[in-house]
């Protein structure tokens, strides 16, 4: 079994003092089911599944009911919190009241869903198990030093292909059966399972705009222009766009705005958090070196490791593109919250830069297919 990050987080809960909830998020069959199957085994402790409403009732916000669940459970194991339309309610009871520990994984934040979930403020952390990031399949993978360059280069082409979700990264299946995976899951969680819960009527519609979003990496995404292409309106797919956000699909990557006056875009770029998934969409899995779209590719890429190290690490920093303009262009901005800034330029062969370009003082890097792995390990360590 993989070790992933998040288990030393649980651990530290385990053995500590807190009862806040402890939240974990990220996209269905990125390993948080398999994450509670070990605890549950350990602990000796069922797991209760929000997507079964049997399971609701047990959940009931009153004291009896809690009361006999925490005394049947030294900790309390909850799959799709996200499912229950009172788990928030039910939390924040457990905490005020019964003060046990519970660990509950969501594929969609509940803040995004529950509006009474700022209600548990203080009552809880959160954490996130996400594709496995670089850093959780180094610690994985048993290298030796001198073997670690191959595996970097070998790595950075299969995670272009065929992403990093756990069962299509360590399941030895063939190039057709992964692809055939990623196309499942793609129908049955990116489509089916997110259009189902958030109630959306059009499937369709929902493919066919994250469609167009995986043939623009790296390019501004326009709403406007979608929804003229789809027959739609704005409102609809700025909806669509907002939910596959919620869900770890997308990661949205805003304009760096400042006072030079010199910074113009109000769109957003996005992109994808597995390229298995964009591949799929586009039903494109050649190598990168016969694609068009290798430098969005490898730009995607790079923009979705740093944005599992953010994650995973809790790093205190976000991230925007900048443009002016002339044209001129920065990849990726990352600002602390000291305004303290990092710009870094994205090139598949390492070449060149425009170190001036961003106007407030800041360090300059660029990440090519050859420093890749060691800049994003470390990307937040300046």
């Amino acid at each position: 079994m993989l070790k992933r990050t998040i288990e030393d987080k649980i651990t530290e809960y385990l053995k500590g003092k807190d009862y806040k909830t402890l939240y974990i998020w990220g996209p269905r069959r990125s390993g948080k089911t398999t994450i509670l199957r070990q605890l549950s085994k350990k602990l000796g402790v069922r797991i209760f599944n929000f997507d079964f409403s049997s399971d609701h009732s047990l959940f009931a916000p009153d004291r009896d009911t809690l009361g006999k669940l925490t005394a049947e459970n030294k900790v309390i194991l909850i799959d799709e919190v996200q499912n229950y339309p009172q788990a928030t309610v039910v939390l924040k009871l457990l905490y005020d009241e019964f003060k046990i520990k519970v660990i509950a994984t969501g594929s969609s934040e509940l803040r995004q869903k529950d509006a009474e979930f700022d209600t548990q403020a203080g009552r809880f952390t959160e954490h996130y198990c996400l594709p496995l990031s670089l850093d959780e399949i180094k610690a994985n993978s048993g290298l030796k030093a001198y073997e670690e360059r191959s595996f970097e280069k070998k790595l950075l082409e299969n995670l272009q292909i065929f992403g990093s979700y756990p069962e299509v990264y360590t399941t030895s299946l063939s190039d057709e059966d992964k692809i055939k995976l990623l196309e499942n899951i793609v129908q049955t969680y990116v489509l089916k399972d997110v259009v189902d819960i958030y109630g959306l009527k059009n499937r369709k519609l929902a493919e066919d705009i994250l469609i167009k979003i995986a043939l623009q990496l790296g390019s501004e995404v326009s709403i406007r222009e979608i929804a003229a292409s789809l027959g739609s309106n704005g409102g609809t797919v700025a909806n669509y766009i907002e939910i596959f956000i919620k869900n770890y699909i997308l990661i949205p990557l805003p304009s760096f705005k400042s006072n030079t006056r010199k910074a113009v875009s109000e769109n957003r770029k996005l992109y994808f958090y597995d390229l298995g998934i964009r591949n799929a969409l586009v039903k494109d899995f050649r190598e990168t070196k016969l694609r068009p779209d290798q430098g969005g590719l490898f730009e995607n890429f790079i923009i979705l490791e740093i944005e599992k190290q953010r994650r995973n690490t809790g790093a205190q920093q976000n991230l925007y593109f900048y443009r002016e303009y002339g044209g001129k262009e920065v990849d990726l901005v990352l600002e602390d919250y000291y305004k303290k800034y990092q710009c870094i330029e994205m090139k598949v062969q390492g070449q060149g830069g425009n170190r001036d370009i961003f106007s407030l003082p800041h360090k300059f890097s660029t990440v090519d297919s050859n420093n890749y792995f060691e800049k994003i390990s470390h990307v937040f360590d300046l």
